[in-house]
């Protein structure tokens, strides 16, 4: 039967540990927990998708798509509009005429990001509007050389039908008017999602 020393000591030893316990920084994180990935709908298998659909960036006439909201800086002597950055609510469709049919909108912005070659930064949401994947998103951050035949970017997430996605997109010129600015680019990308 243990007495009262062996409680008081006990008591004293249980609170020392955690007063200790505290003293290293490792009181309790409740802001963030392991979850099961069940609650968040993850049961199913993961899977790859392939889309293929067409970009219009539009920068001339009456209702341009793509809108310059910071000029290159005039002091800098470049020929690449080094810092120019473009907000964009592109047409994504089917095929390569603007007038076929809509499947979604392409939402961000892309900046002018090098001093010697014509190479992008694309931060856009693919924004879906047609059958299971309308209000769904697939969200790309890359580097984009324009001039290159084929440019791979990152999918790095998403949301609705897209949450948790990783992938990549790979983008081909389909026309591009070095006049005007208006480009087609083709796009293939490739997710993997629940």
């Amino acid at each position: 039967m243990p007495t009262l020393n062996h409680v008081l000591t006990f008591t004293f030893f249980l609170l020392l540990s955690c007063h200790c316990h505290l003293l290293n920084g490792q009181e309790d994180t409740s802001f963030g927990r392991a979850i099961d990935r069940k609650l968040l709908g993850l049961k199913r298998k993961e899977k790859l998708s392939h889309f293929k659909f067409y970009w219009h960036d539009i920068v001339s006439g009456r209702n341009p798509t793509s809108v310059a909201v910071v000029p290159p800086p005039p002091k800098v002597n470049t020929t690449t509009a080094f810092g120019l950055v473009n907000m964009i609510d592109n047409p994504l469709t089917l095929g390569p005429e603007l007038s076929s049919k809509l499947v979604g909108k392409s939402q961000g912005f892309y900046a002018s990001a090098s001093q010697t070659e014509i190479d992008l930064l694309m931060a856009m949401n693919f924004a879906f509007i047609e059958g299971k994947y309308n209000g769904s998103t697939i969200t790309i951050l890359g580097r984009n050389c324009v001039f290159h035949k084929v440019r791979e970017m990152p999918v790095i997430g998403g949301s609705g039908l897209f949450r948790f996605a990783r992938g990549y997109a790979e983008a081909r010129t389909h026309w591009l008017d070095l006049k005007g600015g208006d480009a087609i680019v083709e796009y293939n990308v490739y997710v993997m999602h629940y």
